[in-house]
């Protein structure tokens, strides 16, 4: 078993040793609710960059708070002006020690941000230029390819949330969050490595909370099976990418509960007519799914299942496709950026 397999299995106990460890996130969510906040910023990139995506879906649709991903360039290279004084600046990370991340929450906090590292070192530079800490706890992560550290970020986003919203629905669903992602992993998604092991190209799709999750599952196509994966949303692909599915043409479709489930349901059945050969992730409630999801006990936690059974698929992918998940070509767990 691959150890990118065994730390995606191992992402229910992250969550809940995090469950077990509230107070973080309920001092920061009472920091928040002190005042209104008229803008957040994330920064981060690659997985945690998707999980940022996770969080400003949430933000936004929850709390109505805007929420834009900082171009870590504008404040290490151009060293911009930035007006953040009093407003909320969350960086991801799993190493907390990339230099560009670093030295822009150390800008964002010279400007009078309210700087917070969702990290999974503890001991790291990112954490200790940060005025707040939200730790991950998802422990040692020996693949290069993130798995538990990222579903770690999105459990994390959807405490911070539900508690700045005060959420008592969203706060107690997350308590089964953990039996959820149990299930999850165990969700048979082996017709996906059927239909992938030969391809070279395809699209993953989704939309509002799925977003982040397509993004992301891109990205592990890309990095652990040399696939050239892009995701889009089921409105942005409808523009100039439609010029790419044609008959055979692969795509990986994550149609989640939520107002934007019957717009995915209805691409998946275009371009089905059209040729493509689309594998559709939904519920059982869906008929014509092809890949299993589990519901949890709120839309808002499906996204975070959702990934787990790709997670798993992926690793199957890579092997069956004579990769290492564990060792991608070229990469380096911690990625140096500046």
């Amino acid at each position: 078993m691959s150890n990118m397999l065994k730390e995606a299995l191992a992402s229910a106990q992250a969550v809940a040793a995090q469950l077990a460890e509230p107070s973080p996130v309920e001092a920061l969510a009472l920091r928040l609710s002190t005042r209104p906040r008229d803008v957040a910023l994330t920064v981060a990139r690659g997985s945690s960059d998707h999980a940022a995506s996770y969080f400003a879906s949430l933000a936004m649709s929850r709390l109505g708070v805007p929420v834009a991903s900082l171009p870590m360039s504008v404040a290490t290279l151009q060293q911009a002006p930035l007006r953040v004084r009093e407003q909320l600046a969350i960086a991801f990370s799993q190493s907390g020690k990339s230099p560009d991340l670093v030295g822009t929450m150390a800008a964002l906090r010279n400007a009078g941000a309210l700087t917070v590292a969702a990290v999974n070192a503890p001991q790291s530079p990112l954490a200790d230029i940060c005025e707040w800490q939200l730790p991950l706890l998802a422990g040692p992560e020996v693949s290069v390819a993130a798995t538990k550290s990222y579903i770690a970020m999105l459990s994390v986003s959807a405490q911070l949330v539900a508690r700045w919203q005060r959420d008592g629905a969203l706060l107690g669903a997350l308590q089964s969050l953990p039996d959820a992602l149990q299930k999850a992993g165990a969700l048979d998604w082996s017709k996906a490595i059927d239909e992938l092991r030969g391809i070279e190209r395809m699209i993953v799709i989704g939309r509002g909370l799925g977003l982040a999750i397509a993004q992301e599952a891109a990205l592990k196509l890309k990095e652990t099976s040399g696939i050239q994966a892009e995701a889009f949303s089921s409105a942005e692909v409808r523009h100039g990418p439609m010029e790419l599915i044609d008959r055979d043409y692969p795509l990986l479709v994550f149609a989640l509960p939520g107002p934007e489930q019957a717009g995915l349901l209805q691409l998946a059945r275009d371009m089905q007519a059209r040729g493509a050969r689309v594998l559709l992730a939904a519920p059982d409630s869906i008929a014509e799914r092809t890949l299993p999801l589990v519901s949890t006990a709120h839309p808002a936690l499906d996204p975070i299942a959702a990934i787990l059974s790709f997670y798993v698929m992926a690793a199957g992918l890579a092997a069956a496709r004579g990769r290492n998940p564990d060792a991608p070509r070229h990469l380096n767990k911690v990625t140096e950026t500046h």
